[in-house]
């Protein structure tokens, strides 16, 4: 792609984020040609060694339970971190995070609250940053007023006024680069008088992933991929098959909760579970609707979730993957592993005597 191309869709992207001239006179220098360049191809993030960018599928936050509207403050930093790609393969990318981890950290609010965002941009960064709640009504989401280079921070409030889960991502020009580069996350608006208590709750996103084609180990950005829509991985919570190597646990007749989303920025994910139905799917992350029951397998689109539930009725490995099933060869695939005893009424090796 020609670099003028390029720097018309970053004009676009001013066009659709910047409330005012101001905010392209504040990030001039984002104008720079090196800028640009590391833009458009990346940069290796400095450092001894690649880290862990995995979120925890645990860290769902805290249940709002009963409480009434509060006040909320959230802060985000950004961080440019060399992380594991795929651990099995021994290779690295130069990832984008919110707070160190692909996803973000899971947001956990209630319909009503006012709510605080700090976006902080860590001095050793090298690019511009922002960030777009789809829970938030305002320009951008909140981008156009947090726009920062490293070393700044900025703030906005809201007032959270409809229930949901809602994806949140980076949208400083260009969008679906920082997205693809890990720049996504999730926050949870619950309904008054909060959600139904289960017994385990996880916290899952996929994305889909663009490298540059070589035997090198350190990977790097491909803006042609990602334009044609040919990713090189596709993984949940940041790292191929890393919720596979490291499954999550539950036992026999627990009732099992799932926040899913896609952050992209590409591909629509068939979210299906092997070796069980999802007894509730809340379609689109919408919580107030009547759910799907019964379900096999469930849409969810880039920038989009879902909420299901399904009681962990015998023991097994619940296999998470898009149906789309040529992802998992690319890294996309979780496990939830139900521990207990053998429920033969239900499922049992054998003939029917």
């Amino acid at each position: 792609m020609k670099t003028s191309a390029i720097i018309g869709m970053l004009l676009l992207g001013l066009l659709m984020f910047g409330s005012s001239t101001s905010f392209a006179a504040d990030q001039r220098w984002a104008w720079d040609p090196d800028a640009v360049q590391k833009m458009l191809y990346g940069e290796k993030a400095t450092g001894p060694q690649a880290v862990s960018i995995v979120q925890d599928p645990t860290a769902v936050g805290t249940p709002v339970g009963k409480r009434g509207p509060e006040t909320v403050k959230f802060t985000l930093e950004v961080q440019e971190v060399l992380g594991v790609l795929d651990a099995a393969a021994k290779t690295t990318f130069p990832y984008w995070t919110f707070n160190g981890k692909v996803p973000g950290p899971m947001l956990r609010a209630r319909v009503g609250d006012t709510i605080e965002i700090t976006l902080k941009n860590a001095k050793g960064n090298s690019m511009i940053h922002n960030i777009d709640l789809h829970a938030v009504w305002g320009q951008g989401g909140g981008a156009a007023l947090t726009n920062v280079g490293p070393g700044e921070e900025k703030s906005f409030v809201f007032r959270a006024m409809n229930p949901g889960l809602f994806v949140y991502h980076c949208a400083t020009p260009i969008i679906p680069q920082h997205i693809a580069s890990g720049m996504y996350g999730m926050i949870l608006i619950e309904p008054e008088g909060g959600l139904p208590r289960v017994d385990k709750e996880f916290y899952i996103m996929q994305g889909d992933m663009y490298t540059e084609d070589s035997s090198d180990p350190d990977k790097y950005f491909s803006m042609h991929d990602m334009l044609v829509e040919h990713p090189s991985h596709v993984v949940m919570n940041g790292s191929a098959g890393a919720l596979a190597t490291n499954p999550m646990k539950v036992k026999v007749g627990d009732n099992v909760r799932i926040f899913f989303g896609v952050g992209g920025p590409n591909l629509t994910s068939s979210f299906h579970a092997i070796g069980t139905i999802f007894d509730k799917v809340y379609d689109q992350g919408s919580l107030t609707a009547k759910p799907l029951t019964d379900v096999q397998t469930t849409l969810v689109p880039p920038g989009g979730s879902t909420m299901v539930e399904f009681n962990a009725r015998v023991p097994a490995k619940y296999i998470l993957v898009d149906h789309a099933l040529a992802r998992l060869m690319k890294g996309n695939v979780a496990i939830i592993q139900a521990e207990g005893a053998a429920v033969p009424d239900l499922f049992r090796a054998g003939t029917v005597k």
